[in-house]
């Protein structure tokens, strides 16, 4: 049985924009698609008489958001099949509850409600943080939300926690017809008087820093290693390497622009139930200029 693609859905704006992308990535798979939303409308409302036939307004408004949502999905691909649970408990619970048993979580970048000036709303980013499948953030340009570009980009980092990015990034760049660029970023070795290298946050795209030997050298090898297996996997795809001098969020940011997917790694450690986003992640989850992918790697 293939595990579903999870979209969480509340009827705003980008909400509607991830139920599309949502719905695109299925039929690009051949997945089936769930709609999911979660809302504490009970908890807020009057308890209804045990006589009542009326049924809360906050289920009501939930139900016809599904129902819109599905017949949206139906209109654009028929061949998708589509279920769909509305269910009166906390979003990130709810979705991160639902991830266990998914292909991916698709959230918009924000909910209704949230603040007009916020980059990310607290749900998306806390799911993209906890997850333990992977999560796609739609957000970005339109032509990139489109997938006009025809190229994903990966930040390859450790081998350890890159090697799951790198194949999901591989599988969408097979999926959509598309090439694929890996891109690693590194720094100069010889740090200016004052000063000390940068450090990479966990899960984040490795930097090269005071290594011995030519930085570039190093940054080609490890490029070459990540690839070596899906290069066998998926000959189809065009596949390219970029090591590029920088600090990784700033590189990647760049290289969000020229994508119509971008896709991160994040360690996921055992007992740690706090948020865990490198600096990478955290960056491009607020200010990419295409949908963000973030693959967990358990440590």
């Amino acid at each position: 049985m293939e595990l579903p693609l999870v979209v969480g859905v509340d009827g705003s704006d980008a909400s509607l924009l991830a139920v599309d992308w949502a719905v695109d990535e299925a039929a690009r798979h051949g997945l089936p698609l769930r709609l999911v939303h979660a809302s504490l409308w009970e908890r807020y409302e009057r308890v209804q008489p045990s006589f009542s036939t009326d049924r809360p307004a906050g289920r009501v408004m939930a139900q016809d958001i599904v129902a819109s949502c599905v017949e949206r999905t139906q209109l654009r691909h028929p061949e998708v099949k589509v279920s769909s649970d509305v269910l009166a408990a906390d979003a990130v619970s709810t979705l991160l509850q639902a991830g266990s048993e998914a292909f991916a979580l698709v959230t918009g970048a924000r909910g209704r409600g949230e603040v007009a000036g916020l980059l990310l709303g607290s749900v998306s980013l806390t799911v993209a943080a906890r997850a333990m499948c992977p999560v796609i953030v739609v957000r970005g340009e339109e032509r990139n939300v489109r997938g006009s570009v025809g190229r994903v980009v990966v930040g390859v980092g450790d081998a350890t926690g890159g090697t799951g990015a790198v194949r999901f990034a591989a599988r969408e760049a097979a999926a959509r017809g598309c090439a694929l660029t890996a891109v690693r970023a590194w720094r100069n070795p010889v740090p200016e008087p004052g000063s000390s290298p940068a450090e990479s946050g966990p899960g984040d795209p490795g930097l090269v820093a005071g290594a011995a030997g030519a930085p570039e050298e190093q940054v080609s090898a490890t490029l070459d290693d990540a690839l070596r297996e899906v290069v066998r996997e998926h000959p189809e795809v065009e596949v390219s390497r970029r090591a590029v001098e920088g600090p990784a969020h700033r590189v990647l940011l760049e290289a969000s622009a020229d994508a119509d997917l971008i896709v991160v790694g994040a360690l996921r450690r055992h007992g740690h139930f706090g948020l865990q986003l490198g600096r990478v992640a955290h960056a491009l989850l607020h200010h990419s200029l295409c949908p963000v992918a973030v693959v967990p790697h358990r440590v």
